[in-house]
Order: structure tokens, then sequence, then C-alpha cells
């Protein structure tokens, strides 16, 4: 079994102490965001590390396995859409103002070094909403069995809140993301999959939605629809991890 080292660090965005474990001695970094109201230890605990030990073990991957919030963002529905927006945004600026920055640090890069982001379930959300509005710092995002319309969470997209952190609405508009920057990348820099077995409707329906909304802006996006036995869970997250990180950072 794949041993992680242990984090605990202030967060000035979010105002208290984040969690966050590491794997792996070198390579690309990679942060790992949980399922919906997961913990960062989740990835050890459901095998995620051990599904890429030989890409760990030689130094070809660092994995960073990140906290959630989601009890105070989107799955605070007792709270009004707006606080749950807002809380988001500051994850979203922990993730990448703050997080990132230390991923670098700890990981030793060389400067100009460009972080991946992969998530399962809403974590995928967290790592391609990542890599859309900072394309300077994320060089790609993984997304598996991803949930990408933010609006069964946040409300309408009409918040301008919402529609910072809402890919499928704010891809359509003009002047939100990089679209030229973003464009300039490889086919991989997308990896999106989801499975047609169990409790994979709303993950299939957007990931496809997220392909189509990729592809209409001229990005380049490699989507997979995996079969009727893929379900909703981390024994197929941990498959799809091995052969897309092997394919990416072997």
């Amino acid at each position: 079994m794949i041993q992680g080292t242990y984090y605990k660090e202030w967060s000035r965005m979010l105002g208290r102490d984040m969690e966050f474990k590491v794997y792996g001695h070198a390579g690309t970094p990679v942060l790992a965001l949980p399922a919906r109201g997961g913990r960062f230890y989740d990835w050890e605990n459901n095998g995620m590390p051990d599904a890429i030990a030989p890409l760990l073990n030689e130094g070809k991957v660092q994995l960073f396995c990140a906290d959630s919030i989601d009890a105070e963002s989107l799955l605070a529905g007792d709270t009004a859409p707006r606080r749950r927006a807002e809380m988001q945004e500051k994850y979203f600026n922990y993730l990448t103002s703050e997080l990132a920055p230390r991923i670098l640090t700890l990981n030793g890069a060389k400067k100009d070094t460009l972080l991946w982001a992969v998530g399962v379930d809403t974590g995928a959300y967290q790592a391609v909403n990542c890599r859309l509005r900072r394309p300077e710092v994320f060089a790609g995002a993984i997304g598996l069995s991803g949930l990408y319309d933010v609006r069964r969470f946040l409300g309408n997209a009409a918040d301008d809140l919402v529609l910072r952190n809402a890919p499928l609405a704010y891809l359509a508009e003009d002047g939100l993301v990089d679209k030229k920057l973003l464009a300039k990348a490889e086919e991989n820099a997308f990896l999106l999959c989801a499975g047609q077995g169990s409790y994979e409707g709303d993950a299939l329906a957007d990931t496809q939605a997220m392909a189509d909304a990729l592809t209409d802006c001229g990005l380049p996006v490699h989507l997979e629809v995996w079969g009727s036995d893929v379900s909703h869970d981390w024994y197929w997250w941990g498959k799809e991890l091995n052969l897309f990180a092997a394919r990416v950072f072997g």
C-alpha cells in the first residue's frame, strides 16, 4: 500500500486549517479532488494511489489529495444560493492561489511547471473548473464520473458568482475564460470519462454535455464512455485513473 505524508496548514482564503496528503516523491504534480462531501483521505481509503503505484514509485507522478468544504458550498442546501456560491469561489481560490503554489514548492518543481487536476464526481467538476479558469496554472484535467451542471447545487447561473463556477454556462459566454490559451492545448488536456452502469445517469449526461461544450468552443477534449457494467464508484474510478494516468504521465 502506498504511504502518504499528511499536512495540516492554515488557509487565509478559508480562515481555517486545511488538510491534505501527498503520495510519491517526484514527477508531475497532480491535485486530486474528492467526491461530493468527501475528505482528503478518501483517495487513500479507496485505493486510488495504489491504482497508479508504478507511476508514483518511479517518480513520474506526485499526487496531492485535497480536502473539500462541500458541506458549506455545494451541499449547503439550507443556506442561500449566493452564500453557497461565495464559499465555492473561496474554495476555488484556495485550490488555485494557495494550495497550487504550495504543491509546486513541495514538489520542488522547476519554474513554469504546470499542475494537473483530477477528480471524481463533484471533484471532477472542481478539477475541470481549475483547468478552465486557470490554464496558466493547470496543464490539464481528468474528470471521472463528473457532475458538471452546478445548477443542481448552486442555483441559477444568472448570479455572477454562480456563473463564474458553472463551466457549462461560462463556456457559452465570451470573456470569462481564456479560450485562445485553452485552444492551444493537446487533446489530452481534458480527459473525461463516465460509465453507463448503476448511478451513472447524471454523470453520463453531464460528461457528454461537458465534452460537447468544450468541443463547441474549439477546445480539445478526449471523451470515453465505458460500458453498462461501469458504475458510479471508486472501484471503476481506480481502473479509469490507472489507464488515463499511464497515458498522460507514463
